[in-house]
């Protein structure tokens, strides 16, 4: 037998948490964690601290249970049901494009990227077919300010792998997306064309992004918010979140 790899303590427990959690339902108090687990209350607490700031777990408002945070789903996404999501979607991206006359995308986060399971462009869907599982960096596009405004820890892991990525601008439109509750880009992402996004939530969890995007013109300020809150509509009607 080979021998044993020399084991890093800090990640063991760590792992270990996590796996509790998930055993737990996807969600477990501090102190029952601590006795599950063995770790001191003090150990186990500053173990979800780290994992918390980074994504892994989050606490949600009027629940003292650690829950499994948007980072662990995104693995799970990344090995697993992307077919399921975009055909559960599929339909509610054809409605918003007809309503709309505009390219839609269904989005979802990739590491520190963002991946396009499905788009839906009526008039062209040829070239809508041929940028599928394209990816662009979170920063500037409106269903990546989605992920970086509603999945904890991505900021983070953004600026270990680009460290002057998001400047004083994107950390105040980040913000402001948090608080309207969707994303816009004015000719940022691509000269001519205009966007707006909203978050695709599951358990309370953001999990995608729904976008609807259009030449500039056609598609003015006002006119993306009002679609915006149209693609809440169908949303809420679909049952999805």
């Amino acid at each position: 037998m080979g021998k044993s790899p020399k084991l890093i303590q800090s990640i063991e427990r760590s792992a270990a948490l996590l796996e509790i959690i998930a055993q737990q339902g996807g969600g477990a108090r501090l102190k029952d964690l601590a006795t599950i687990s063995g770790l001191g209350k003090t150990t186990a607490h500053n173990i979800l601290q780290t994992l918390e700031y980074l994504g892994y777990v989050h606490r949600r408002p009027g629940d003292m249970r650690y829950h499994l945070g948007g980072r662990i789903l995104n693995l799970a996404r990344i090995v697993g049901d992307d077919h399921l999501l975009r055909d559960r979607i599929r339909p509610v991206l054809e409605i918003i494009a007809q309503e709309s006359h505009a390219t839609v995308y269904l989005g979802v986060p990739s590491g520190d990227e963002t991946a396009y399971l499905d788009i839906v462009d009526l008039e062209e869907p040829n070239i809508a077919a041929s940028r599928l599982m394209s990816r662009e960096k979170l920063e500037g596009s409106a269903v990546g300010l989605v992920f970086l405004a509603f999945v904890p820890g991505l900021g983070q892991r953004v600026l270990t792998t680009r460290s002057n990525a998001l400047n004083d601008a994107t950390l105040a439109e980040i913000e402001n997306v948090r608080i309207k509750g969707y994303a816009l880009d004015l000719e940022t992402y691509h000269p001519g064309i205009n966007a707006v996004a909203i978050p695709l939530r599951e358990s309370g969890e953001v999990r995608a992004s729904i976008a609807v995007a259009g030449p500039a013109q056609k598609f003015p300020r006002h006119r993306l918010i009002r679609l915006a809150w149209i693609m809440m509509k169908h949303v809420e009607r679909a049952n999805i979140q």
